[in-house]
């Protein structure tokens, strides 16, 4: 489970171990890692453990690869915190750089690291949280819109290719999420526009037809039905959950 020291990624994890299943949690900070492990449910005897990767620095996720490479996994949940926030035009080549790497090229080497064992199970469960930007661009977050739309057409290809074994590749889109990520897009679009926080929140909130953020449980939820048996014949699909936000079929 990438990015799982806080916000979907630590909701997404709670959800799992709840439902029985023995997460490994990777992130950059221990502090928070030890933390987060604590927290997650060992009512059906799970172990749960995490690995130290800044995904940031390609020697740390190679790393944290050789050691899942050795144990089993059924579930991979690709995670990471979007790019920061800003128009395309004055975007640097380094801020695309960082964010393939990041978003892209981790997805890629985490799912490589997997497949094996997936393929000798006949089960797998890949997973990646993304954005609703696949669908319609969000504004103000250039690289994160072109970043997000990779990574949905290499989830898509990867799906093809893997089906045959019985593993499953899908996208959960997250609209507007009640979480630090969300919290830091609201204070640059105020500082941006220069308005208040509380001005750019209810806009935001008028635009959801649900009239609400969503809680990080809720996405949570959907994930885990997409890492369930239930779900075995989901797959290539990129999922909203955004209280009908997003303006596409």
């Amino acid at each position: 489970m990438c990015g799982s020291s806080q916000g979907i990624g630590l909701a997404v994890a709670k959800e799992l171990a709840a439902q029985g299943a023995e997460c490994v949690l990777i992130a950059r900070y221990e502090k928070d890692l030890v933390k987060a492990v604590e927290s997650l449910s060992t009512a059906d005897g799970q172990q749960h453990s995490y690995l130290l990767a800044d995904f940031g620095e390609l020697q740390q996720i190679k790393k944290a690869i050789e050691k899942l490479q050795r144990m089993e996994v059924d579930i991979l949940v690709n995670n990471t915190g979007g790019p920061k926030a800003g128009p395309i035009a004055t975007a640097l080549e380094t801020d695309f750089v960082n964010a393939f790497q990041q978003h892209l090229l981790v997805n890629h080497m985490f799912t490589k690291a997997v497949i094996p064992s997936m393929k000798l199970r006949g089960y797998g469960r890949i997973i990646n949280i993304v954005s609703t930007s696949v669908k319609v661009p969000i504004d103000n977050l250039g690289v994160s819109n072109t970043t997000r739309a990779a990574v949905a057409g290499w989830a898509k290809t990867m799906a093809n290719e893997l089906g045959q074994f019985q593993i499953t590749v899908n996208n959960v889109l997250p609209g507007y999420t009640d979480t630090k990520r969300l919290n830091n897009l609201i204070d640059a679009n105020a500082e941006r526009r220069g308005v208040t926080k509380e001005v750019i929140k209810k806009e935001m909130i008028e635009s959801i037809p649900a009239k609400r953020f969503a809680e990080a449980s809720e996405i949570a939820s959907v994930v885990c039905f997409l890492a369930s048996p239930a779900a075995s014949y989901v797959n290539g699909v990129s999922l909203r959950v955004d209280g009908g936000k997003t303006g596409a079929i």
